[in-house]
């Protein structure tokens, strides 16, 4: 199993990264490979860090030899993969938008159909637009095919819709531990769902 934490803030270091690498964490503990991704540094390095739709189907000509080419060779062999963001006026970061427009190729390829997939998010305010963040991450994902967790249900419970959390994220510990649920969530889903993907080996 390997699981991919993508961070979309624009912070290496900061809650959402914080968050994503306590799910982590989860992962390695359960004897399982996780791998951190950093968009924004991906990003940096791509002439145009966003989608123009300069091909129509996408041949991914436009990040060919670029970091953001061996980010996405890395999800084709993922089997979950857990975005966070932190809440950018209701929704995720510029920066994790355009990151998953240029999945495109990935989407035509159908490389994450029945990937797991899981979300979490960080604001400042208790209530600061933390679903409707997860939410759009959510739709994200389920526009590639992706087969996305929520709730565990209340004896393992991490949050309607994935785990939230205030900042500082650190000292959030119901946020911490409803990212740890999370985490679990997308590796049990992922355990018992791999032979949906067998068809990319």
């Amino acid at each position: 199993m390997l699981i991919i934490a993508i961070n979309g803030s624009p912070n290496a270091e900061g809650n959402t990264a914080m968050m994503l690498r306590t799910a982590l964490e989860e992962i390695e503990a359960a004897g399982c490979e996780g791998y951190f991704m950093q968009v924004s540094e991906i990003l940096a390095k791509v002439k145009v860090p966003y989608c123009i739709v300069c091909s129509n189907p996408c041949e991914g000509k436009c990040y060919r030899g670029t970091p953001l080419e061996e980010a996405y060779d890395l999800l084709r062999r993922c089997d979950g993969i857990i975005m966070g963001s932190p809440v950018y006026f209701c929704t995720v970061s510029a920066q994790l938008k355009a990151f998953w427009d240029k999945t495109r190729c990935l989407r035509k390829d159908k490389a994450l159909l029945n990937v797991v997939g899981g979300a979490l998010s960080v604001a400042a305010a208790r209530f600061g637009g933390q679903e409707t963040t997860l939410r759009a991450m959510q739709d994200m994902m389920f526009c590639q095919g992706m087969t996305v967790v929520g709730d565990g249900f209340i004896d393992n419970d991490s949050g309607h819709l994935g785990a939230c959390a205030q900042r500082w994220a650190k000292d959030d510990q119901d946020g911490l531990k409803r990212t740890r649920i999370l985490a679990r969530r997308v590796l049990e889903v992922a355990r018992a769902t791999a032979s949906l993907r067998a068809y990319r080996t």
